[in-house]
């Protein structure tokens, strides 16, 4: 595995936090994630593509435009939303690929992570007037928080693990 550089490759990353926690609130909010925060997130990759390393660029392309092609697929399905597929696509730009198998691990965790919450926040009572879509017992599952969530965590696993 190539050596990650912290301060460069990730820095984007943790700018991008921002944008990630209002995927998480949108999602779970209105279960829509706006077009305009995928759109400042891939603003913003462009604003760092000075920062990245320019023999990554290409394989963050690839992995990207693969992500987007079965994310496009699953949404074709009825499997995953629109806003995932454009957010997910876009999250993938800031992750370096040396630490792909790092993401889809985080993203994995994140996922399970995710699906616990929703479940248990709609069998709070409490919880049952709070006017979030996604807390409906009818609601699908808003993918954006495990998203989020995936980005959030992404620049601590690969810092805890290769330090």
């Amino acid at each position: 595995m190539a050596v990650v550089h912290l301060n460069s490759d990730l820095a984007p990353l943790l700018w991008l936090s921002p944008i990630l926690v209002a995927v998480g609130y949108y999602d779970l909010r209105y279960m829509r994630i706006p077009n305009t925060l995928s759109l400042i997130g891939l603003a913003l990759w462009v604003l760092s593509l000075v920062v990245f390393p320019p023999a990554d660029l290409f394989a963050r392309f690839a992995v990207a435009g693969i992500v987007f092609a079965i994310g496009f697929t699953g949404f074709f399905f009825r499997l995953l939303g629109g806003g995932d597929v454009k957010i997910l696509t876009v999250l993938m730009l800031f992750i370096p690929v040396s630490t792909l198998a790092v993401f889809g691990n985080v993203f994995s965790a994140s996922l399970v992570l995710g699906v616990a919450f929703v479940l248990t926040a709609r069998r709070v009572p409490a919880l049952a007037h709070v006017p979030f879509k996604s807390l409906s017992p009818n609601a699908g599952f808003p993918m954006g928080i495990s998203i989020a969530m995936a980005g959030l965590a992404h620049p601590l696993a690969v810092t805890l693990l290769f330090g």
